[in-house]
């Protein structure tokens, strides 16, 4: 088996070229085998890159317990990296994903742009706010985010009634000034902190703009 390894911001990915259809990507065994970090190759997810009849390629993601799951900046960027190695794109792409179409590009320093999926709905509660940017988040303002024992509450605020089985991704953030922000996400799939989330930074952008703090 031919693999790619790739990170964005931290956040890291098993990239594999499926466009010949010969990965058995319905083997949830073996995909959370490789992403495991001791016994496998080692990663947040694994990726499939994929022919698309109306696009440049199809990204397939999954995440590192085996199952196929919702969108990923990160992933996505990494992706789009990875269709221009192979020659499938120069520095502009489109292609189709689990919540719809993305573009993007790349600049003159091989830095990845990519257009995230329309915000419909923002939900504001007293202790927290939730949206979907492809994924699923909950937000919450927390004190001391570097101490913080990120793990633990995630996986409580993931498995409560609130989100039920399907569970969601949870950011906590900590405002430094007017504009700037730090953020630790517990990821749905990995269950536990990623050292970056796209989607995360996003929805936490925006519910911070929802709430009036930037």
């Amino acid at each position: 088996m031919k693999f790619y390894k790739y990170q964005g911001t931290g956040n890291d990915f098993v990239m594999i070229d499926n466009r010949l259809e010969n990965f058995p990507k319905n083997n949830t065994k073996l995909i959370e085998s490789l992403c495991d970090r001791r016994f496998g190759i080692g990663a947040d997810g694994l990726i499939l890159l994929e022919n698309d009849n109306s696009t440049d390629f199809k990204m397939v993601y999954y995440n590192s317990d085996g199952n196929e799951s919702s969108m990923c900046g990160n992933g996505g960027r990494c992706l789009v990296a990875f269709a221009k190695s192979l020659n499938v794109i120069n520095n502009e792409a489109t292609f189709i994903a689990t919540d719809g179409l993305h573009n993007a590009t790349i600049d003159e320093n091989g830095i990845v742009s990519l257009q995230m999926k329309d915000v419909d709905e923002v939900k504001i509660e007293s202790e927290y706010v939730f949206l979907n940017t492809g994924s699923p988040h909950h937000v919450t303002l927390v004190n001391d985010l570097e101490n913080y024992n990120v793990k633990e509450n995630g996986a409580t605020i993931r498995y409560s009634d609130l989100y039920g089985k399907v569970g969601s991704n949870v950011n906590f953030v900590n405002q430094l000034s007017e504009n700037h922000f730090a953020l630790r996400t517990y990821e749905r799939g990995v269950e536990d902190e990623t050292l970056s989330c796209g989607t995360g930074a996003t929805a936490t952008a925006i519910a911070m703009n929802a709430i009036g703090k930037t």
